[in-house]
């Protein structure tokens, strides 16, 4: 095989395996295995398709040249942010942080408590919080967080809203693999309908869970109509998938985005923010706007916390 030959069939499988995964993106679809897993770090696919564009220049393969735009075009519209932007025009209500973390099965609870303290945020959505993480989280912040929902649980399906202000219970969303409690909080006289997210991920085998578990978030987050709203936590998912883009398609948007934080990776912490997927997020209702969004590297978890300076807004 001469070395032409060669080069042009090495960038024909990059390029085919790079638009099957934008086949499945422009079908609006998250596929089979492994294209969802694929489709978590769909802007790192521009790797793959930049070298098969090398390859068809140095070979003068010019059917795979204009092959190479097309894919390298398409990945630069799917990598702009998704969903609606702007602010509100009402003046404001009332503002709040939140926090949102994966604990990873409850090992980075100390580094959790520690960043709480300095950084004050007046409610905290913990995922994998299991049995000795709830307990720490009581014993280390009850005096400043006296307001708690959990669904309590072993490994990964425990979780626990910490709040500042008083909270009423509400029905968080059923049969969930892991726990995922919500609450309505009266934020400074003013009504906030919190949800904790924490959606099975894209596992092999799993993909039915997971699309079950992502619609039911977004059936809650389509029932909550215009009452003021955040949806939090782990998703699982990015904004190149279709069950979490059907989520913001509801109305409720990306904090982080808003922020101009879209793109910033949240897992896995190791190699973020060089390589990695946003799947943590905070989603808020049309009335509220966002200042500022930080991701916090924590020890000992593999997903780095999401903090959100957010303001809700009055009627315009």
């Amino acid at each position: 095989m001469t070395r032409r030959r060669l080069g042009i069939r090495t960038a024909a499988l990059l390029f085919a395996a790079v638009s099957v995964i934008l086949g499945c993106r422009l079908a609006d679809t998250d596929g089979v295995t492994p294209v969802p897993q694929f489709l978590a770090f769909l802007p790192w696919l521009l790797a793959p398709a930049a070298a098969g564009l090398t390859l068809t220049l140095l070979t003068r393969w010019w059917a795979g040249t204009i092959w190479a735009v097309v894919v390298l075009g398409l990945l630069a519209w799917f990598i702009a942010p998704y969903g609606r932007g702007g602010e509100p025009d009402g003046r404001v209500l009332t503002s709040l942080r939140v926090l949102t973390s994966n604990v990873e099965f409850g090992r980075a609870t100390d580094a959790l408590v520690t960043a709480v303290r300095e950084e004050r945020p007046d409610v905290v959505f913990v995922e994998e919080c299991e049995y000795g993480c709830s307990a720490t989280l009581r014993r280390s912040l009850s005096e400043d967080y006296p307001y708690r929902r959990s669904v309590e649980g072993d490994g990964s399906t425990g979780s626990v809203v910490l709040s500042r202000f008083p909270l009423r219970p509400a029905a968080g969303i059923p049969d969930g693999t892991m726990g995922m409690p919500g609450a309505v909080a009266d934020v400074r006289g003013h009504t906030v309908r919190l949800q904790l997210a924490h959606p099975m991920p894209p596992l092999p085998g799993q993909l039915g869970v997971w699309r079950r578990e992502l619609r039911r978030l977004r059936d809650f987050a389509a029932a909550a109509g215009e009452a003021p709203t955040v949806l939090a936590g782990d998703f699982n998912a990015s904004q190149d998938h279709a069950a979490f883009r059907a989520i913001l398609d509801t109305g409720l948007r990306d904090a982080a985005r808003l922020a101009g934080s879209g793109r910033t990776p949240s897992w896995p912490a190791r190699t973020a923010p060089v390589i990695g997927a946003q799947i943590d997020h905070v989603l808020v209702s049309a009335d509220f706007s966002a200042s500022d969004a930080r991701f916090l590297d924590l020890a000992d978890t593999d997903h780095r916390a999401l903090l959100v300076d957010i303001a809700l807004h009055g009627p315009a």
